[in-house]
């Protein structure tokens, strides 16, 4: 079965009052939610970020990552666009979950990627599903968005599930001494298209 709506409530943050809208999958008890800004339903081009969860970027202000700045920077864009959309799905460590994102995290430490670390354990580079944004989307009645990615891969798998994706927007953030390797090893192993600006 798939996911479906349980509630919704206004949540004001730093950066506007976003609604938060719960979510969840009755096969796995897994949780996601949607911040909404603003109108979105049956509007065109809705903006958008579908994030996937990173306890340490997002929570704890790792520098190992840029997901924590992807985050900030998208809500900021949305309140500043006068509306949009995130979906915030718990997917932790590309889908290996928290302790084997430590695990990862302390071959990284050692010299490998974070693609190689992810083999050595016996993962997938990525392992994030995103078939819960189609009942999500049609929940809030989103006809077709802009994504916030530097991802063609989620652009894709969007597309496949049914999800207009109008553009394409960069959001380049976060940068630093500690992830340098980390954002190289994205464009140069998994295809995540930095240093470039939006296209259609």
């Amino acid at each position: 079965m798939p996911v479906h709506f349980v509630a919704a409530c206004d949540l004001p943050t730093e950066f506007g009052k976003f609604v938060m809208h719960g979510f969840e999958d009755p096969d796995t008890g897994q949780e996601h939610v949607a911040l909404t800004f603003g109108k979105v339903a049956e509007e065109q081009g809705v903006l958008c970020r579908v994030h996937s969860e990173c306890l340490t970027g997002d929570c704890l202000f790792s520098l190992r990552c840029d997901c924590g700045s992807q985050l900030q920077a998208a809500l900021q864009r949305i309140s500043e666009a006068g509306s949009g959309i995130l979906l915030y799905l718990r997917q932790e460590g590309r889908g290996i979950g928290l302790i084997n994102k430590i695990r990862a995290y302390q071959l990284q430490d050692a010299g490998a990627d974070t693609v190689e670390a992810n083999e050595r354990l016996g993962f997938d580079a990525d392992l994030r599903d995103y078939t819960m944004c189609r009942n999500m989307f049609a929940h809030l009645q989103v006809v077709s968005v802009r994504l916030m990615t530097n991802n063609p891969v989620k652009v894709n798998a969007l597309t496949k599930l049914g999800i207009e994706v109008v553009d394409r927007v960069s959001i380049e953030t976060g940068h630093n001494d500690h992830n340098d390797r980390y954002l190289k090893t994205k464009a140069g192993k998994m295809g995540h298209l930095l240093g470039q600006s939006s296209v259609g």
